[in-house]
């Protein structure tokens, strides 16, 4: 506990130097969304005896039974967190974030926020560049990037429409934004297309091989000199005296790549899929990671 509080503190002290540096504006300090996360406190509350059920059962794949299961990867097809529904109703969209926020002691969209200072650093003095968020969810970490770089021409990826949805809602005030319901192991966009290409805690709920081949499109679609950056889940080799707190997260929140993931150090896997890795930090239980295509 004594460890974690620490690395909270430093998070804090990291957000406001990243705002001191000129990385992000000092409003998104403040943009956190008290009054939506309040309104959606009493289903997140009512959906807690369904997760629990859930939980105990080892209900992984129960899914609506509209959907077209054979629209998704298999991989995809779980109640990950033993979350309602998965990524696949609207119910789940709408509780997600406040949940998220919940979980690590709001602190989710600060983590978010560490991965900007290297994507501004990518783009440099570029007016209009290409930016591509993989796994972009709810649109919170695109929100907050649209007000970094406001010129930026940005667009999101997900499966899952349910989450389009609920982002082309909160991002609708955003100008130059444009989302894609697609997979990012076959991104459909052109060779050499993007800036920048971002990820926010989508690693460690993908497979091995999935990992690869998601690293693989990314440098696909990167214009020479673009930037890759990862945000996601901190990984044994972060912190290896916080292993256990890993192995237990993975178990309890039905994580059910988080185990391989965290053994999978980014960096290294990054430099394997041909990607020059430029940097590398950890943020609370966090860490980014940046690498070039040559």
């Amino acid at each position: 506990l004594t460890l974690l509080k620490s690395r909270f503190e430093q998070l804090l002290e990291d957000d406001l130097a990243n705002v001191e540096a000129g990385h992000y504006p000092r409003r998104l300090l403040y943009q956190y969304p008290y009054l939506d996360y309040l309104m959606a406190t009493p289903r997140l509350l009512l959906d807690i005896p369904r997760i629990a059920w859930r939980s105990a059962r080892g209900g992984h794949d129960e899914l609506p039974e509209t959907i077209d299961r054979s629209a998704y990867p298999a991989y995809y097809l779980r109640t990950f967190h033993w979350q309602s529904d998965g990524w696949l109703s609207d119910h789940s969209a709408e509780i997600y974030d406040a949940g998220v926020e919940l979980l690590f002691g709001g602190s989710a969209d600060v983590m978010r926020r560490m991965a900007i200072p290297e994507v501004v650093r990518a783009v440099g003095e570029k007016k209009r560049p290409r930016i591509l968020d993989l796994g972009c969810g709810t649109g919170r970490f695109l929100l907050q990037l649209s007000q970094a770089l406001p010129g930026a021409r940005l667009s999101g990826l997900d499966l899952s429409s349910f989450y389009l949805a609920k982002a082309a809602r909160l991002l609708s005030s955003a100008s130059g934004v444009s989302l894609l319901a697609d997979n990012a192991e076959a991104i459909p966009s052109p060779d050499q297309h993007y800036d920048a290409v971002t990820s926010v805690f989508l690693f460690h709920e993908l497979p091995p091989k999935v990992r690869r081949r998601v690293m693989a499109e990314a440098m696909r679609v990167l214009r020479p000199g673009g930037a890759f950056v990862v945000c996601d889940s901190m990984q044994r080799s972060d912190s290896p005296e916080l292993s256990d707190v890993l192995d237990l997260f993975s178990v309890r929140y039905h994580e059910p790549y988080y185990k391989s993931y965290a053994r999978d150090d980014l960096a290294a896997l990054m430099s394997e899929s041909g990607f020059e890795v430029e940097s590398e930090g950890s943020h609370f239980v966090s860490k980014v990671v940046a690498g070039r295509r040559p």
